[in-house]
């Protein structure tokens, strides 16, 4: 058993805004409304998942209702599915992060409320997938982030150990995941939260990808 890091996806090792905007501006134009999403204003909304942003838009529309938010959300994922990596991009500095990682030793693997088959898709195109022993996604146990099993699924399958594992991210459901597990949380502040993540009292932050290795190694050794 190794020491062991998990990352989240969406926010974390990319960003993703860009095509869950699009895929959300597409269910909008279906739906008949003017409303739209602006893939940088927004792009905080677009990394808190699909529903959200149906939310947000039939929101501001004075529309919304969960019932048609539930409607439209196999629309968005297929919208989403059919144009993933259009704009999406890895963050600076991730892929030779999660290199050193692994040179080090560490086991790493990906923990995401993204649908699996999305992530697994993902991941393989932007050409990282080989990187990650393991791949959790929303829908591959009964529960998700912030419930700790799928947290302890990623390091279990990537053969970490969980009493020297932390997870990666850049939100408030990463950080509540990280305390349910009693390991630390290592939040990134590139992401559209910035530095408001200091609210959240997480055990550290990077501002890049640069920090990452001196951080875990601070952190559990």
């Amino acid at each position: 058993m190794r020491k062991c890091v998990i990352f989240d996806l969406d926010g974390t090792l990319a960003d993703t805004s860009g095509d869950l905007i699009a895929a959300a501006n597409a269910c909008f134009e279906g739906m008949g409304i003017a409303t739209r999403l602006d893939p940088l204003a927004d792009a905080g909304i677009a990394l808190r998942g699909g529903k959200r942003m149906l939310t947000e838009g039939l929101t501001r529309e004075g529309r919304h209702t969960e019932a048609e938010v539930e409607a439209w959300y196999p629309h968005l994922l297929d919208a989403y599915g059919q144009a993933l990596d259009v704009h999406t991009k890895l963050y600076d500095g991730a892929v030779a992060a999660v290199e050193d990682l692994r040179r080090a030793d560490y086991a790493v693997g990906v923990c995401t409320n993204k649908p699996e088959g999305l992530a697994e898709t993902l991941l393989t195109r932007l050409g990282v997938r080989g990187l990650f022993g393991s791949m959790i996604g929303a829908d591959t146990l009964p529960t998700r982030k912030p419930d700790v099993a799928p947290y302890w699924a990623a390091v279990d399958g990537c053969g970490g150990a969980r009493g020297a594992s932390l997870l990666v991210g850049d939100s408030d459901t990463d950080r509540k995941t990280a305390a349910a597990a009693r390991v630390p949380c290592v939040l990134v502040t590139f992401a559209p939260e910035g530095r408001a993540v200091l609210d959240l009292n997480p055990e550290a932050v990077i501002d890049h990808f640069d920090e990452l290795a001196p951080t875990v190694a601070r952190l559990i050794g």
